[in-house]
């Protein structure tokens, strides 16, 4: 299978974990939403997940906490409550996009909007677009990424995250459902039609027919 593969790159990823507001811990990938909202911000308009297929595979290079002032302010804008958070956030962190819609890669060559992972404090940068194979094999090992559930043979932390958000204010979660949270532990997965970047050696799992 040919995809366009997208190397991003960031000092910092917030990988925000849903049921959690005043402690802010990160998940160790990110969501689907976070993958469609870097589409989207390079396009300079809504993509949905029928436009293209999605996988990813999301390495950093440590994990840490820090302390984080946050204002609460009205609708006047005057500073209603201030409050201080535990924030985690991953370091040194790459992102490996997979896209089955090639045309996309234009996009990304010549961005319109910033590409953020997280907060907009998060900035990455773009390092490289190329067209990439991914091969079928009977076996695959799966890291740093997500996997829907259920999936057979896989034994890992289970989260109920977003696909994508409205564009209204407040935004709202669309399509929310459960997937695998694969982090740093690499997990193996036998079967057929697994999918494998051979230039890099992992599995990659791409994420179709999502609503």
């Amino acid at each position: 299978m040919k995809v366009l593969r997208v190397h991003i790159k960031s000092w910092t990823a917030s990988y925000r974990f849903p049921p959690f507001v005043m402690a802010q811990p990160t998940l160790p990938v990110p969501p689907l939403s976070t993958c469609y909202g870097v589409i989207s911000s390079v396009v300079g308009s809504v993509v949905a997940s029928d436009e293209t297929n999605v996988g990813f595979v999301a390495p950093y290079r440590a994990k840490a906490l820090d302390l984080e002032k946050i204002y609460q302010v009205n609708i006047e804008g005057k500073i209603e409550q201030k409050n201080i958070v535990n924030r985690e956030f991953v370091y040194d962190c790459e992102l490996y996009l997979y896209l089955s819609n090639i045309a996309l890669e234009r996009h990304f060559q010549q961005p319109r909007y910033p590409v953020l992972l997280g907060r907009s404090y998060d900035l990455a940068c773009i390092k490289e677009t190329k067209l990439a194979e991914l091969a079928e094999r009977e076996e695959a090992q799966f890291q740093y990424t997500l996997l829907p559930f259920p999936f057979e043979g896989v034994a890992a932390p289970i989260s109920a995250l977003p696909i994508c958000f409205t564009d209204t204010v407040p935004r709202r979660p669309m399509g929310v459902r459960g997937f695998y949270v694969i982090g740093e532990e690499p997990v193996t997965v036998r079967g057929k039609k697994m999918l494998v970047d051979t230039e890099k050696g992992w599995g990659v799992f791409m994420h179709e027919g999502l609503r």
